[in-house]
């Protein structure tokens, strides 16, 4: 059975976009050990009955809150307890099923992939244009600044060493945990419609979303209105309607975005830049996922259920097409490799470790001076 260990898809490298060295022999030892794993257990690279069962509970999760914040909820603390679960539930989707389903890791049939992947747009982001963002664009240039827009924060945030300093930006370390509440918003009413207009995410051009796939992109987004927001207000004051509409999806942005942003921006994290000539990065592609990645909670199997597999972040990097559920097995196997090509490996052990490791990185990016541009960084200039 062959395993790829690759970007999905490759053809994005062309062009003037940075280029990986050649594999030297890390690449290939991952293959054939991941390989054999699955032949030797005779087990699925998929989800398979586990994913079934828990696709079922994440949405009986989300629609047991749903009902309860907007038919049953009457007081104040039922309303918090509601949409708290509710938040979590919303969360729980997009890592749980949707991630998977839209990497095409959730099953052999592209059909069931391409219906559960729509748990994203029922939520109000386009599935379409995710896949473009964060499959191809972050997981092939992870951590390269100007190619990789999950980096690219700015103003509101410095991330990566290369990226201009502003005075704000001291105090990132503090009102950053805040600005990560709006990132529902900007993918509901801002980023989406951005993106198809320009044809473009970030610097990248990709097709544009054109017959179903376009107007699921604006039907999504009346779609999350008309459950969120119209159906309550036929059972509760408009005003408290806004109130828990703008709370709920803020608790989202926030969840979303610690989630997502400790495992690639912590104080251990690496921002290559690549050649300013032959525009190459020094590191194989398979060894650059490794080491501008971390893992976190591996140990923690609540955690692990409800993130779905993201705190195996370096497994998933490496193995985007297999299920999440194989993660815990197949992360001893990447360590033990790595071990072998001498490649670092960077694993905090609770998500808190990893959300402390977060902050402090905020806060050297907010406080450090700029680096010198790549251009500009001679040996005598190093020297």
């Amino acid at each position: 059975m062959e395993v790829a260990v690759s970007p999905e898809h490759p053809a994005s490298s062309r062009g003037n976009r940075p280029r990986f060295a050649p594999d030297n022999g890390f690449r290939k030892r991952l293959d054939e050990r991941v390989a054999a794993y699955f032949a030797d257990t005779g087990r699925s690279p998929h989800g398979g009955w586990r994913m079934r069962l828990k696709t079922a509970s994440m949405l009986a999760w989300f629609g047991a809150s749903y009902a309860f914040l907007v038919f049953v909820a009457s007081t104040w603390w039922q309303g918090v307890l509601g949409a708290t679960s509710l938040a979590f539930a919303i969360a729980g989707i997009g890592f749980s099923i949707m991630h998977d389903a839209n990497h095409d890791a959730y099953s052999k049939h592209k059909l069931v992939n391409r219906l559960l992947e729509r748990t994203l747009d029922m939520l109000g982001a386009s599935s379409y244009i995710w896949r473009w963002k964060h499959n191809v664009f972050h997981h092939t240039y992870t951590n390269v600044e100007g190619a990789d827009n999950d980096i690219h924060l700015l103003p509101f945030a410095r991330l990566a060493p290369t990226q201009p300093r502003r005075r704000i930006h001291r105090f990132q370390h503090l009102y950053m945990w805040a600005l990560y509440g709006f990132t529902v918003y900007h993918m509901h009413f801002t980023e989406d419609f951005l993106n198809v207009k320009r044809g473009k995410v970030g610097p990248h051009h990709f097709p544009r979303p054109r017959g179903l796939r376009l107007f699921e992109v604006f039907a999504s987004k009346a779609f999350v209105l008309a459950w969120s927001l119209a159906i309550p207000m036929f059972f509760h004051t408009w005003w408290v309607v806004l109130a828990f509409y703008a709370s709920l999806w803020f608790a989202v942005g926030i969840i979303l975005g610690v989630v997502f942003q400790v495992a690639h921006c912590h104080d251990e994290a690496p921002f290559p830049e690549p050649d300013p000539v032959t525009n190459r990065i020094d590191n194989a592609w398979a060894i650059h996922q490794v080491e501008t990645t971390a893992d976190f909670a591996p140990h923690n199997p609540l955690i692990t259920w409800y993130v779905g597999g993201l705190n195996f972040q370096i497994e998933h990097h490496l193995f985007p097409k297999i299920c999440h559920v194989h993660y815990p097995r197949l992360a001893g196997i990447v360590q033990d490799v790595c071990t072998e090509f001498g490649v670092r490996y960077t694993q905090f052990p609770s998500f808190v470790s990893a959300v402390a490791s977060h902050g402090r990185m905020l806060r050297r990016m907010g406080t450090a001076p700029d680096a010198l541009p790549a251009a500009a960084a001679t040996p005598a200039a190093a020297a």
